[in-house]
């Protein structure tokens, strides 16, 4: 399906979705999905001039639901420089994966790791498809029996 992907951008945004406790951490990136709260409608008072209503915004006419990604990687990470980095490569890996393959409706967070920087793209890229599965929220219904628990995301298996 490939299309663009709407942004999480507020905190509190960002916090629902870790409220949702739907996570998986994989090696290089953790990631969290929750069910996206449908937007109120916007308001309609932009009427033209003498009460002309102004057409529907592409938005307000398809009613399907969207998909919304939000991205972080705290200071554990590195530096500003690494953190972006981090991020640019999430950005890259979910805009082939979740775009094609993630189930609309959701709202998902990537968060980096320290391994997000060093990980081949590839490995990356399968890392975000398995964590897809593994909360539950393919397109393909592959999660269809519902989340696992997951690894605990605190302790590193050795």
């Amino acid at each position: 399906m490939g299309g663009r992907l709407e942004r999480l951008k507020r905190r509190s945004e960002f916090l629902r979705v870790a409220a949702g406790r739907r996570k998986w951490a994989a090696p290089g990136l953790v990631l969290q999905a929750a069910p996206a709260i449908p937007a109120p409608p916007p308001a309609k008072h932009d009427e033209g001039i003498r009460g002309a209503t102004l057409p529907p915004t592409p938005s307000e006419e398809s009613a399907a639901p969207t998909l919304r990604v939000g991205f972080t990687c705290s200071k554990k990470v590195g530096n500003a420089v690494a953190r972006n980095r981090a991020r640019r490569r999430l950005r890259a890996a979910a805009s082939q994966i979740l775009s094609a393959e993630a189930a609309p409706g959701f709202d998902y967070v990537l968060i980096g790791r320290q391994e997000t920087l060093h990980r081949p793209f590839a490995l990356l890229l399968q890392d975000l498809q398995t964590a897809l599965k593994r909360v539950g929220a393919t397109r393909k219904g592959d999660g269809a029996a519902g989340p696992e628990t997951g690894r605990p995301i605190g302790r590193e298996d050795s």
